[in-house]
């Protein structure tokens, strides 16, 4: 039977965030501590454990077939794989950063400056592109410490929510680029795999489109039906339910999260009452 190789990161907020989609999508994985390599119990799925840096060369060359890593990584090895999905989680930035004292105006206070990071391609890239020239000095870990200890009057590194860069005495300057986790692939996948990477981004983005919508019910005066059924576009339509009491009905429809104080607002002025919100577990468009 054939199965499609899925390589995650080993440890760490991305694999844990990996793990929980997987299960959302209804994948049951044996993974015990400690494993390297683990069955899908009800997919034709496999996982294989790996370190970060080195998950798009294993994709590159066949060993995995797919894997879930943050863009930003892909980017820096540049190996060719195949980007196929955003998955929303994992947000962050590659950014410079320099310390709390510095008088930084713009870009140009980098020229022939030593900068610290662990994405010397990206960071390369970067300073070409602006006609910056820097000596850089290529750290595979704790890239913060590196202005503090003499070794760099600047860093290069990934920022989430710059808690880091605070405690050791740094600022953000410069927004390089941003980063999410993303769903990637071996270009020359087999019409048996590729069938089956089909089935899984189906469930993907089942779950995906399900966690940016909610269901809403409400109870509405008929004579305000057309103004609230504005305000709810919905997958098509809103569904509208007779109410046992004359005059008014059940109105159910599908809200975007991110118009959603917006709209409950709205609704509420046009004569919306009893509204009940529902998170949604999976969406099939």
């Amino acid at each position: 039977m054939t199965n499609l190789k899925i390589a995650l990161q080993k440890s760490g907020r991305l694999n844990e965030d990996s793990i929980k989609l997987l299960k959302e999508c209804g994948i049951s994985i044996n993974n015990g501590k400690d494993q390297l390599m683990a069955q899908a119990s009800n997919f034709p799925l496999e996982v294989l454990y790996l370190r970060n840096a080195d998950i798009p060369q294993y994709v590159r060359d066949g060993v995995a077939d797919i894997a879930v890593i943050g863009d930003n990584t892909e980017i820096e090895k540049e190996t060719g794989i195949v980007n196929l999905l955003e998955l929303g989680f994992s947000k962050c930035r590659l950014s410079i950063a320099v310390p709390k004292s510095a008088d930084f105006q713009d870009i140009s206070w980098l020229q022939g400056k030593r900068i610290a990071t662990s994405y010397p391609n990206s960071l390369r890239k970067f300073l070409a592109a602006n006609n910056l020239e820097a000596e850089i000095h290529e750290i595979s870990g704790s890239v913060e410490i590196a202005p503090n200890i003499g070794l760099a009057d600047a860093i290069c590194d990934l920022v989430s929510t710059g808690s880091t860069l605070f405690k050791n005495g740094l600022k953000e300057v410069y927004r390089m680029f941003d980063s999410q986790a993303v769903l990637f692939a071996n270009p020359n996948l087999s019409a048996d795999k590729k069938a089956i990477l089909d089935q899984l981004i189906f469930r993907i983005n089942s779950v995906l489109i399900s966690k940016s919508n909610k269901y809403i019910l409400l109870n509405a005066p008929e004579k305000a039906l057309d103004a609230i059924c504005s305000l709810l576009p919905g997958m098509r339509s809103p569904t509208i339910i007779p109410l046992q009491r004359k005059g008014w009905v059940s109105v159910h429809a599908v809200v975007n999260e991110n118009k959603f104080w917006e709209v409950i607002d709205n609704l509420r002025n046009a004569g919306a009452e009893g509204i009940l919100i529902i998170p949604i577990e999976k969406m099939i468009l």
